[in-house]
């Protein structure tokens, strides 16, 4: 990479610097010599908006890559207000990039993708159609930005690169110094202000995220709007969709703070079974959530979105491509090719945008009538279409597909109606026969278009056909299975759910009231989430989080102490299927499950509470109570610890093969680091957790969570060195 270093003014300081935060996780300072963005996490650009900042001219990126769930290097839309709102492109100045070497080749690497899209060898590599090469190829350089020449502008021309050297870097007057993780100074004539973004130890949307508070129950087929707007939208979240097919929820694309829209509409991550991905850029592709799920989500794409996706991924976070699709399972589709998944069939279509990008149609059959929900995609204008195949760029079939998209009729047609450079206009579906048209992309439309269409805001609820309770018992099957982690005898899930009843909570809502009887009562969360909260007669402590797939008053039913140890409290609009305490009990002690699920949850407190598992879900934790147990030693008690358990020291004190053991750290069969195995000799008495390493090594790929925090563990251990860090990367 070649370092460009451009000339500042080396006149004296006289003004004063201020210092913003534009949303956690980044501070905006500016003096007289410009202004410097550090940090950059999803929608950092929409707090820019909110604060009435016009420019700035540099960006550090930050040592830490995520918090909480969100990456912190989503520069994409940031560069584009640098180009064209704050006119870097017009007054050929250059963003100036502040980091280390492999970071900075890493997010020029993950922009080139975003921005210009694949090479035609990449295309090759991942045997795409030559008429589709040729297609996307010759729409990205078309739609690209391009010098005087008409030349495309490689994405680090946009940039003048500095490397932090021996923790320092100067810019012109500017001195940035490094002091130590996420911890900067800035020194100006020898006035200095420091940055710390440690102080923020969690991120969230610039914007007020509005919850639901009522439950709307679940739908055989239907949308739910998780956001509508675009990336330069500051009060609004961008555009993503929640499909519900028959219960379960297909996210289609995935939006910068996933987690916190999908709380605010009460979904729970169990819920989602698969995510379509209809193309890279960031207000649609902010995949890492996915990497923290409790199971492995279908990422239903083409090849080559999927493979342009784990690129993106690895740079962001900086592991190897390799490592990241071990989290996602691809459901390959190829456009124009009828897909079924589990009975809603997928019908994926080409658009044309700036780098590959697909949409598709969903269609059900229901009592003989055909109910189908298509989402066009990001698609440029149908005049800008048409003239780019006049001119040869767009195949004939391409855009006759397109126009029959605007035109058929669907249940619900989903366009992109931004307009600008690269996106639709809400005209083009004016001859529409569908029953309904919603636009994405739009903050207000025209009056023209006023009583035509409707806007997809964040919050809204379209439904194709309407649910009823028989729509409930697979989830409570798949959800029983899971919790029981086997197969559940369809016997007894016949007898609970003769006398299942389906209930409702407002979020808010006290479902469980600690110190009350159990009324008979067993609980089955079914959509949602729940706090766990116990009151001591002083004060109120937080035990846990639940979702759906969770179940509550198990505990008091098995143990039969009769009552409530705890409250349980709705954080969201909540559904639950409710079963009879004395079958489901008759149930467990009928097949013998009583002693087992004791055991396992006199393994889940102290699974909690160790360091390793900080942030796991409970049903990640119920998981891996079933492949562990617990080893109280006496004191002075020996055991032989193998390669056949991974073992972490719960309470006490002990040895291993004479060196104290701590309860930070791990032994045995450790994951992702040599073996540690010997003698344990307890002092006083201590209890040891032991895991099955074959059975944690199985959970681990089936669990992206679990996978992801146990690699965290080991990057964070002292003294450790992984093999799985991208380093330097090649741009091109």
């Amino acid at each position: 990479m070649a370092i460009k270093h451009p000339e500042f003014p080396a006149s004296a300081y006289k003004g004063s610097a201020t210092l913003i935060q534009p949303c956690l996780g980044a501070r905006l300072y500016e003096d007289d010599y410009g202004s410097i963005l550090f940090g950059a996490p999803p929608e950092v650009l929409k707090g820019l908006l909110l604060h009435g900042v016009s420019r700035f001219d540099t960006v550090v990126l930050p040592d830490i890559r995520e918090k909480g769930g969100s990456l912190t290097n989503a520069l994409e839309f940031p560069l584009y207000f640098f180009l064209f709102v704050a006119k870097g492109l017009e007054e050929g100045r250059k963003l100036n990039l502040v980091g280390h070497r492999d970071a900075i080749s890493q997010t020029l690497r993950l922009l080139r993708i975003t921005l210009l899209g694949p090479t035609r060898d990449e295309l090759q590599n991942w045997r795409t159609e030559r008429p589709l090469i040729d297609e996307w190829t010759a729409a990205s350089e078309e739609l690209a930005l391009k010098n005087k020449y008409g030349e495309v502008i490689p994405v680090q021309d946009f940039f003048s690169l500095y490397p932090f050297e021996d923790g320092a870097v100067h810019i012109g007057q500017q001195h940035i110094t490094r002091l130590d993780t996420d911890h900067y100074e800035i020194e100006v004539n020898r006035a200095i202000t420091q940055i710390d973004l440690r102080e923020d130890s969690q991120l969230a949307p610039p914007y007020q995220v509005q919850p639901d508070y009522v439950p709307g129950g679940l739908t055989k087929m239907g949308i739910e709007v998780l956001g509508g707007a675009s990336g330069f939208t500051p009060s609004e979240p961008c555009t993503g969709l929640a499909l519900c097919y028959n219960g379960e929820y297909i996210l289609i694309d995935c939006i910068p703070f996933l987690d916190e829209h999908l709380f605010a509409r009460g979904i729970s991550k169990n819920q989602i079974a698969a995510v379509f991905l209809t193309h890279l850029h960031d207000d649609h592709s902010s995949l890492f959530p996915l990497m923290l799920m409790p199971q492995r989500v279908d990422l239903i794409t083409t090849r080559e979105i999927f493979e342009m996706a784990m690129d993106k991924l690895a740079c962001g976070i900086g592991w190897r491509p390799e490592i990241v699709r071990e989290h996602f399972r691809l459901v390959e589709v190829r456009p124009g090719q009828r897909f079924n998944y589990f009975g809603l069939t997928i019908e994926p279509h080409v658009t044309v945008h700036s780098i590959p990008t697909i949409g598709a149609t969903f269609s059900t059959v229901h009592r003989g009538i055909e109910r189908d929900v298509c989402v066009v995609g990001d698609n440029h204008t149908m005049t800008a279409v048409s003239e780019m195949t006049e001119r040869g760029l767009i195949r004939q079939s391409t855009t006759d597909n397109l126009k029959r998209l605007y035109t058929q009729r669907f249940s619900l047609l989903v366009a992109d109606g931004g307009a600008g450079a690269i996106h639709g206009d809400p005209a083009d579906a004016l001859t529409s026969a569908s029953d309904r048209v919603v636009f994405v992309h739009v903050e207000q439309l025209t009056n023209e278009f006023n009583t035509t269409f409707s806007l997809a805001n964040s919050g809204k609820r379209y439904t194709i056909l309407e649910g009823d309770p028989a729509i409930y018992t697979s989830q409570i099957n798949h959800y029983l299975t899971v919790w029981l982690g086997r197969p559940f005898p369809n016997r007894w899930m016949r007898s609970l759910l003769a006398e299942e009843e389906i209930r409702r909570y407002n979020s808010g809502d006290v479902i469980l009231v600690q110190d009350a009887s159990t009324r008979g009562y067993v609980y089955l969360i079914l959509t949602g989430y729940c706090d766990v909260v116990r009151h001591d007669g002083k004060e109120l402590h937080h035990e846990a989080s639940l979702q759906a797939g969770d179940i509550l008053g198990e505990m008091a039913v098995i143990t039969g102490t009769g009552t409530r140890n705890a409250s349980v409290v709705a954080t969201t609009p909540v559904t639950l299927c409710v079963f009879s305490e004395e079958t489901f009990k008759s149930f467990i002690v009928a097949e013998g499950f009583q002693e087992k699920l004791l055991t396992q949850w006199a393994m889940r407190p102290a699974i909690a509470k160790q360091e390793q598992f900080q942030d796991l879900s409970s049903i990640v934790l119920e998981k891996l109570s079933r492949v562990g147990e617990v080893k109280d030693l006496g004191p002075a008690d020996s055991l032989e610890l193998t390669d056949d358990f991974w073992c972490l020291l719960a309470e006490g004190e002990a040895t291993l093969n004479g060196d104290s053991m701590f309860y930070d750290e791990d032994y045995g069969a450790r994951p992702f680091a040599p073996n540690n195995t010997g003698p344990i000799t307890s002092k006083e008495g201590c209890k040891l957790l032991l895991f099955s390493s074959k059975r944690l090594e199985k959970l681990r790929l089936e669990t992206p969570q679990l996978n992801y925090r146990l690699r965290k563990m080991r990057e964070e251990s002292p003294n450790q060195l992984v093999d799985w860090h991208l380093g330097v990367v090649d741009i091109q």
